[in-house]
């Protein structure tokens, strides 16, 4: 299974909602807290291609999107797919 690394913040329903989808499938992930790490939030717009809301999600070396791009994911069915690749 590919790392899973997702950019969040405590106060952040969306972050919940995605690490709660993650954590239903059994999926580990690591986690970067912008709030308590804010000297990581440049890192996260840079690889997130100018992206400055959490969550910020990555699959590997792709990067997923929000929240709503990883339940889209899940509901194609492509989800399982992109985390076994």
């Amino acid at each position: 299974m590919k790392p899973v690394e997702i950019y969040t913040s405590p106060l952040c329903g969306f972050c919940h909602a995605a690490k709660r989808l993650l954590n239903q499938k059994g999926v580990a992930f690591s986690e970067v807290d912008v709030l308590a790490d804010p000297d990581r939030k440049p890192e996260m717009v840079k690889r997130a291609n100018g992206g400055r809301t959490v969550p910020q999600i990555f699959i590997g070396d792709v990067h997923v999107g929000g929240c709503d791009d990883l339940y889209a994911l899940e509901r194609a069915g492509k989800l399982d797919a992109l985390l076994a690749a």
